[in-house]
């Protein structure tokens, strides 16, 4: 895939196809590490923590926090 870097209001930007982020796993508004390695710009995604939300819709929206759960017996002075 070619593209043109443009100037884009007081500075200079490059445009990417939907498709194209879609391969690579980013999304709009998502943040980037950029760096230049042996003359390469290369563009990586930044780690971004998920809301408890995001990780509800992993599990259908059901996260069943009031399950207790048994750990183990007290190894030390702990109060059960």
């Amino acid at each position: 895939m070619q593209i043109q870097v443009q100037k884009w209001g007081n500075g200079t930007g490059i445009r990417f196809t939907k498709e194209f982020l879609r391969e690579a796993g980013v999304s709009a508004d998502d943040t980037l590490n950029a760096e230049i390695i042996d003359g390469r710009i290369v563009l990586t995604p930044v780690f971004r923590h998920r809301s408890l939300r995001e990780r509800a819709a992993d599990f259908d929206g059901n996260l069943n926090l009031s399950d207790e759960i048994e750990w183990d017996e007290p190894v030390g002075s702990e109060v059960w």
